[in-house]
């Protein structure tokens, strides 16, 4: 028995309309992509937008370059070791290999700059310039950088370099990880798509809004109601 029949109607209205407006959403209409994965895609490329930080700890940690590190850094494996070798020696150091040990000797600045230097190529997604220069997959090199990076902090800060030890650990966190987590999204700046952002908060707040108005005009047409 229905209580309000006009609340009632009004509220069934609702939700199919609701329900229209979703499956729609869920239709590939924006650029070959439904409305989630469109706005994923959107808020992913936001988030890159605000995390390059590569250049800006080029010019900070640019006072390492005549500090000088000797370091034993032991790998998982031999591969792991060899492949590591490279990156080093694109960074200019000294480098000796014995099984999966690998010894380091030269400029703390020169390793930095040669991390944050593929770091910046991953960024902006030029995986096959890292691959040319390596010879590997570009995500593998990214997890060799950040594997040595743990490795090198490990070192320093049993020999008591707990600033150079600090200085590893953030490039490995806002360097590496961020390279290594956004490739292959277009970075994006929020001011670039401020009314698209704006819309799609509203709409949210609305939609859900929506949504628990046409539960509530139904269930109240119903006849049902909260009492204590």
């Amino acid at each position: 028995m229905i209580h309000n029949k006009k609340e009632f109607y009004g509220g069934a209205g609702l939700l199919v309309a609701f329900f229209v407006v979703l499956f729609f959403m869920f239709q590939p209409l924006f650029n070959g992509h439904n409305a989630m994965e469109y706005l994923d895609n959107l808020y992913n490329s936001i988030s890159k937008g605000s995390v390059e930080y590569a250049p800006a700890l080029k010019k900070e940690f640019s006072k390492y370059a005549s500090t000088d590190i000797d370091l034993t850094l032991n790998y998982d494996s031999e591969i792991e070791a060899s492949q590591a070798t490279a990156l080093f020696l694109t960074a200019g150091v000294k480098t000796a290999l014995q099984g999966k040990a690998l010894h380091v000797n030269g400029s703390l600045g020169s390793i930095l700059d040669a991390t944050l230097t593929d770091c910046d190529t991953m960024y902006h997604n030029k995986g096959d310039v890292l691959q040319t220069k390596y010879n590997l997959e570009p995500r593998r090199i990214m997890f060799n950088w950040w594997t040595s990076l743990k490795l090198m902090d490990k070192e320093l800060t049993d020999q008591g370099q707990f600033e150079a030890a600090k200085v590893i650990n953030t490039i490995e966190k806002k360097g590496v990880e961020a390279a290594y987590n956004y490739f292959k999204i277009e970075p994006m700046h929020i001011m670039d798509n401020l009314g698209l952002v704006i819309f799609s908060l509203v709409f949210y707040v609305f939609y859900t809004l929506w949504y628990g108005f046409a539960i509530l005009f139904v269930f109240e047409g119903w006849g049902l109601r909260l009492s204590h």
